[in-house]
This record gives C-alpha cells, sequence and structure tokens, in this order.
C-alpha cells in the first residue's frame, strides 16, 4: 500500500501487527492506545502516540494514511470500527503476513489480521475484522463471519461456517460441514464434531458444551 498505516492498539496484538506491516515494507505512523502508561513509549522506531479518540491523528486517516485495529477484544474492535466508518469514512486495511497462503479464489473482507503460516484455501471467505493467529488452516469454502478470531494453529475444516463474533481457541480442530454459532466460543484444542449453537461454550474432544 502506498500511505502509511496507524495502528490502533499496541498490546501483543498491535505488536504482531507492527512487525507483520514492517515485513511488508509499509511504513507505520504509529500507535494509539487508551492505555496512558503506553503513551510515549516506542517499539524499534515507532511510537505510541496517544488514544485511539485524539482527533489530531484520527484527521490523517483518509488523506494521508490508513487504519488497522489491532484489539482483540471484539466489542472495542467493534466501537473503533464503527467510528473510523461513521467519522473517517473508512475501512480498515487487511494485515496479511508475507509467508501466509491465500488463494486467488478465495475470498477476503477488509481490516482483517492473517497471521504467519496461514492457509485460506480455493473458495473460503473470511469475512470482516477477523483475527486470525500464526499456523491457521482454513480449508476450501469454509466461510468465517465478521470479527471470527480463530487462534494459533487451528484446523477450520472445508464447509465449515464460523458465525459472527465466534471464538476458536488454539489448537481447535473443527471437522468437515459444522456451523458455529454467532459469538460463540470454542476451548483451545478442542475437537469440535456437531454444530454448535449461538453463544454456546464448548471444550474438549469431542467438544461438549460447559
Amino acid at each position: 500500500m502506498e500511505n502509511p498505516v496507524l495502528i490502533f492498539g499496541a498490546g501483543s496484538l498491535g505488536l504482531t501487527v507492527l512487525d507483520l506491516f514492517q515485513r511488508n515494507n509499509v511504513v507505520v505512523y504509529g500507535l494509539l492506545d487508551d492505555n496512558k502508561e503506553l503513551h510515549g513509549k516506542e517499539y524499534g522506531d515507532i511510537s505510541v502516540l496517544g488514544e485511539t479518540d485524539d482527533d489530531g491523528f484520527l484527521k490523517l486517516i483518509g488523506q494521508k494514511c490508513e487504519a488497522f485495529v489491532a484489539i482483540s477484544d471484539g466489542r472495542v474492535r467493534k466501537r473503533l470500527v464503527k467510528m473510523l466508518n461513521e467519522r473517517r469514512k473508512v475501512q480498515p486495511v487487511n494485515a496479511i503476513h508475507d509467508t501466509a497462503i491465500v488463494s486467488a479464489t478465495a475470498t477476503i473482507g477488509h481490516g482483517n489480521l492473517i497471521a504467519a503460516r496461514v492457509v485460506i484455501n480455493p473458495f473460503a471467505e473470511v469475512g470482516q475484522h477477523c483475527i486470525i493467529q500464526s499456523g491457521v488452516v482454513i480449508e476450501s469454502q469454509a466461510k468465517l463471519g465478521d470479527y471470527v478470531q480463530v487462534g494459533t494453529g487451528s484446523m477450520i475444516n472445508s464447509g465449515v461456517t464460523v458465525g459472527e463474533g465466534a471464538f476458536i481457541g488454539s489448537g481447535a480442530t473443527v471437522v468437515a460441514g459444522v456451523t458455529i454459532g454467532k459469538n460463540a466460543r470454542i476451548g483451545a484444542g478442542s475437537v469440535v464434531i456437531e454444530s454448535v449453537d449461538a453463544g454456546a461454550t464448548v471444550f474438549g474432544n469431542p467438544a461438549k458444551a460447559l
């Protein structure tokens, strides 16, 4: 991308995104975070400039720089995306690691983090503002809704549908054809062999409701 990027969030996820953009030779303007203790902190030559609603920096977005929301809390992520949509009339850009493999026939929305060694196979669909951590495999024709978070090393098999806001813990396996409902939570290491209701939490092998 031609413009530099302003990253919202200076926690571990923000630092992951910072590294990712720098690996792709994208200029990072700085980081914003509501934790005042981080203000002025430097990561290499990149500083935490201020809070996420600082108009002095927000006014740059859409004209002189892009934005990326790197905050794992889905509610905060939604609020910041809505603010960027309404106040700046922009969508956050995608952050895709240079080692990720994304099929040319896959469909990917805006504002997604696709971390190192992720594989997204043919005709898979990824919505908007998802966090897909390192080593995740999304098989062919799987569909992820908006604001989905998939933990490191998870396997989303072919034909799986994951509803908006769902959370899939690290190392989970979701077998082919299963549907995971909106805002459901899958525990780390779980093997999901049957569909999960919206808002439910499941854990184990095979995964059972808690």
